[in-house]
């Protein structure tokens, strides 16, 4: 069986809507798509009771890709 890839996309990097394509295949991963048609999450990971990372797969590619960047924003900016 072949070993997925891993990216890591850091969301502080991320200017729009925070829409990123997969860093593999160039599907278009949404923030706002909650189906899981594209994409499935894998993992949460969080620091006390704010989500610190999030691991999710392209579902078109198979790839892993790791979300980075939550804590970085201050939680009186998140409505």
């Amino acid at each position: 069986m072949a070993r997925k890839s891993v990216y890591v996309i850091d969301l502080t990097k991320i200017e729009g809507d925070g829409s990123f394509p997969c860093p593999k295949c160039g599907t278009l991963i949404s923030p706002d798509d909650e189906t899981e048609t594209v994409y499935t999450i894998l993992e949460t990971k969080m620091k006390g009771e704010d989500l610190e990372e999030l691991i999710i797969q392209c579902k078109v590619c198979g790839s892993k890709i790791r979300l980075t960047g939550f804590l970085s924003y201050p939680t009186s900016q998140v409505e």
